[in-house]
Protein backbone atom coordinates (compact mmCIF):
# COMPACT_ATOMS: atom_id res chain seq x y z
CA UNK A 1 0.00 0.00 0.00
CA UNK A 2 1.16 3.93 -0.82
CA UNK A 3 -1.11 5.26 1.15
CA UNK A 4 -2.36 4.62 4.53
CA UNK A 5 -6.24 4.26 6.04
CA UNK A 6 -7.88 6.93 7.76
CA UNK A 7 -9.82 5.04 10.64
CA UNK A 8 -12.22 6.98 12.53
CA UNK A 9 -13.31 5.03 15.55
CA UNK A 10 -16.20 5.87 17.80
CA UNK A 11 -17.91 4.63 21.50
CA UNK A 12 -19.92 5.60 24.48
CA UNK A 13 -17.58 6.13 27.27
CA UNK A 14 -16.96 3.00 29.24
CA UNK A 15 -16.44 0.91 26.21
CA UNK A 16 -12.81 0.08 26.77
CA UNK A 17 -11.93 2.29 23.63
CA UNK A 18 -9.09 3.57 24.80
CA UNK A 19 -7.59 0.30 26.28
CA UNK A 20 -8.29 -0.98 23.09
CA UNK A 21 -6.91 1.94 21.08
CA UNK A 22 -3.45 1.35 23.25
CA UNK A 23 -2.73 -2.20 22.38
CA UNK A 24 -3.26 -1.31 18.41
CA UNK A 25 -1.10 2.31 18.41
CA UNK A 26 1.74 -0.55 20.14
CA UNK A 27 1.97 -1.23 16.15
CA UNK A 28 3.93 1.49 14.08
CA UNK A 29 1.78 0.97 10.97
CA UNK A 30 -0.61 2.95 13.37
CA UNK A 31 -0.81 6.79 13.87
CA UNK A 32 -3.01 8.23 16.44
CA UNK A 33 -4.28 11.83 15.66
CA UNK A 34 -4.41 14.38 18.49
CA UNK A 35 -7.14 16.81 18.29
CA UNK A 36 -7.11 20.20 18.70
CA UNK A 37 -8.91 22.49 21.62
CA UNK A 38 -9.12 26.10 22.45
CA UNK A 39 -9.90 25.06 26.26
CA UNK A 40 -7.07 25.51 28.54
CA UNK A 41 -5.06 22.57 29.78
CA UNK A 42 -5.82 20.64 32.79
CA UNK A 43 -3.34 19.98 35.27
CA UNK A 44 -1.11 17.11 33.99
CA UNK A 45 -1.79 17.63 30.06
CA UNK A 46 0.89 18.20 27.67
CA UNK A 47 0.41 19.92 24.39
CA UNK A 48 0.99 17.90 21.36
CA UNK A 49 0.19 14.66 23.27
CA UNK A 50 -3.29 15.19 24.97
CA UNK A 51 -4.49 18.06 22.59
CA UNK A 52 -2.95 20.33 20.67
CA UNK A 53 -3.91 23.46 22.96
CA UNK A 54 -4.80 26.76 20.26
CA UNK A 55 -6.19 30.13 20.33
CA UNK A 56 -9.58 30.71 19.72
CA UNK A 57 -8.38 32.80 16.86
CA UNK A 58 -5.80 30.09 15.86
CA UNK A 59 -8.47 27.87 15.57
CA UNK A 60 -11.08 29.47 13.76
CA UNK A 61 -8.56 30.87 10.73
CA UNK A 62 -8.00 26.83 10.19
CA UNK A 63 -11.72 26.60 10.08
CA UNK A 64 -11.61 29.51 7.55
CA UNK A 65 -8.85 28.34 5.47
CA UNK A 66 -9.95 24.49 6.05
CA UNK A 67 -7.41 23.45 7.93
CA UNK A 68 -9.50 21.16 10.42
CA UNK A 69 -11.10 18.14 8.54
CA UNK A 70 -13.90 17.98 11.68
CA UNK A 71 -14.70 20.26 14.28
CA UNK A 72 -17.79 20.84 17.28
CA UNK A 73 -18.43 23.54 20.04
CA UNK A 74 -19.28 22.46 22.97
CA UNK A 75 -19.54 24.90 26.58
CA UNK A 76 -17.43 27.86 24.35
CA UNK A 77 -14.70 25.65 23.24
CA UNK A 78 -13.27 24.95 20.05
CA UNK A 79 -12.68 20.78 19.52
CA UNK A 80 -11.72 19.46 16.13
CA UNK A 81 -8.83 17.45 13.89
CA UNK A 82 -6.23 19.56 11.97
CA UNK A 83 -6.30 18.18 8.67
CA UNK A 84 -2.32 18.67 7.83
CA UNK A 85 -0.89 15.88 10.30
CA UNK A 86 -3.47 13.70 9.07
CA UNK A 87 -2.98 13.60 5.23
CA UNK A 88 1.24 13.90 5.72
CA UNK A 89 0.74 10.95 7.69
CA UNK A 90 -1.72 9.00 5.23
CA UNK A 91 1.22 9.79 2.59
CA UNK A 92 3.40 8.04 4.73
CA UNK A 93 1.11 5.07 4.43
CA UNK A 94 0.64 5.37 8.18
CA UNK A 95 -2.78 4.26 9.11
CA UNK A 96 -4.24 7.29 10.48
CA UNK A 97 -6.73 6.80 13.83
CA UNK A 98 -9.19 9.32 14.64
CA UNK A 99 -11.11 9.03 18.12
CA UNK A 100 -13.76 11.32 17.88
CA UNK A 101 -17.12 11.48 18.66
CA UNK A 102 -20.34 10.46 16.54
CA UNK A 103 -20.87 13.86 15.14
CA UNK A 104 -17.26 14.56 14.52
CA UNK A 105 -17.35 10.66 12.28
CA UNK A 106 -20.56 12.63 10.66
CA UNK A 107 -18.90 15.29 9.56
CA UNK A 108 -15.89 13.16 8.23
CA UNK A 109 -18.22 10.72 6.39
CA UNK A 110 -19.19 13.44 3.97
CA UNK A 111 -15.94 14.90 3.67
CA UNK A 112 -13.94 11.44 3.25
CA UNK A 113 -15.90 8.86 2.24
CA UNK A 114 -12.96 6.03 1.62
CA UNK A 115 -12.41 6.21 5.27
CA UNK A 116 -13.25 3.35 7.62
CA UNK A 117 -15.80 3.59 10.11
CA UNK A 118 -15.32 1.74 13.28
CA UNK A 119 -18.04 1.68 16.35
CA UNK A 120 -17.52 0.05 19.48
CA UNK A 121 -20.14 -1.09 21.39
CA UNK A 122 -20.98 -2.63 24.80
CA UNK A 123 -22.63 -6.18 24.86
CA UNK A 124 -25.55 -4.16 26.61
CA UNK A 125 -26.58 -1.16 28.28
CA UNK A 126 -27.05 -2.66 31.67
CA UNK A 127 -23.07 -4.35 31.28
CA UNK A 128 -22.19 -0.54 30.29
CA UNK A 129 -23.84 0.69 33.81
CA UNK A 130 -22.29 -1.87 35.67
CA UNK A 131 -18.86 -1.07 33.90
CA UNK A 132 -19.30 2.64 34.97
CA UNK A 133 -20.57 1.74 38.58
CA UNK A 134 -17.35 -0.22 39.00
CA UNK A 135 -15.16 2.83 38.30
CA UNK A 136 -16.39 4.45 41.77
CA UNK A 137 -15.52 7.70 40.74
CA UNK A 138 -18.89 9.01 39.64
CA UNK A 139 -22.50 9.58 41.31
CA UNK A 140 -25.64 7.73 40.33
CA UNK A 141 -26.94 10.78 38.60
CA UNK A 142 -24.13 11.43 36.43
CA UNK A 143 -23.68 7.21 35.96
CA UNK A 144 -27.74 7.62 34.67
CA UNK A 145 -26.40 10.69 32.06
CA UNK A 146 -23.60 8.53 30.80
CA UNK A 147 -25.86 5.87 30.20
CA UNK A 148 -28.12 7.93 28.46
CA UNK A 149 -25.80 9.45 26.28
CA UNK A 150 -24.35 6.11 25.13
CA UNK A 151 -27.61 5.04 24.02
CA UNK A 152 -28.15 7.83 21.97
CA UNK A 153 -24.64 7.38 20.71
CA UNK A 154 -25.32 3.88 19.82
CA UNK A 155 -28.48 4.84 17.88
CA UNK A 156 -26.01 6.16 15.24
CA UNK A 157 -23.86 2.70 15.35
CA UNK A 158 -25.71 1.59 11.64
CA UNK A 159 -24.18 4.35 9.90
CA UNK A 160 -20.45 2.99 10.80
CA UNK A 161 -19.09 0.50 8.90
CA UNK A 162 -18.32 -2.01 11.88
CA UNK A 163 -19.22 -2.51 15.11
CA UNK A 164 -17.49 -4.23 17.25
CA UNK A 165 -18.76 -5.34 20.32
CA UNK A 166 -16.50 -5.51 23.48
CA UNK A 167 -17.65 -8.30 25.56
CA UNK A 168 -14.12 -9.71 25.87
CA UNK A 169 -11.55 -7.29 25.37
CA UNK A 170 -8.80 -9.83 23.53
CA UNK A 171 -11.71 -10.36 21.10
CA UNK A 172 -12.34 -7.17 21.02
CA UNK A 173 -8.81 -6.34 19.85
CA UNK A 174 -8.41 -9.04 17.67
CA UNK A 175 -11.82 -8.36 15.62
CA UNK A 176 -9.99 -4.61 15.07
CA UNK A 177 -6.43 -5.97 13.60
CA UNK A 178 -9.48 -7.73 11.55
CA UNK A 179 -10.95 -5.16 10.32
CA UNK A 180 -7.62 -3.46 9.23
CA UNK A 181 -6.35 -6.33 7.50
CA UNK A 182 -9.59 -6.50 5.33
CA UNK A 183 -8.94 -3.11 4.32
CA UNK A 184 -5.42 -3.11 3.78
CA UNK A 185 -6.78 -6.26 1.14
CA UNK A 186 -9.45 -4.58 -0.87
CA UNK A 187 -8.77 -4.63 -4.25
CA UNK A 188 -9.07 -0.17 -4.15
CA UNK A 189 -5.57 -0.49 -1.76
CA UNK A 190 -3.98 -2.98 -3.56
CA UNK A 191 -3.69 -1.03 -7.44
CA UNK A 192 0.15 -0.81 -6.66
CA UNK A 193 0.57 -4.50 -6.54
CA UNK A 194 -1.72 -5.45 -9.30
CA UNK A 195 0.10 -2.57 -11.72
CA UNK A 196 3.05 -4.09 -10.70
CA UNK A 197 1.81 -7.84 -11.52
CA UNK A 198 0.04 -6.79 -15.00
CA UNK A 199 3.37 -4.70 -16.13
CA UNK A 200 5.11 -7.59 -16.09
CA UNK A 201 2.00 -9.82 -18.10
Amino acid sequence: MDKGILIVVSAPSGCGKGTILAEILKDEKFFYSVSATTRSPRPGETDGVNYHFLKKEQFEELIASGGMLEYAQYCDNYYGTPREKVREKLGEGKHVILEIEVQGAMQIREKCPDAVFIFIAPPSVEELRKRLSGRGTETADVIEKRVSEAAHEISFADRYDYVIVNDRLEEAIEDFRTVVRAEELKSVNQKNIIDEVLKNA
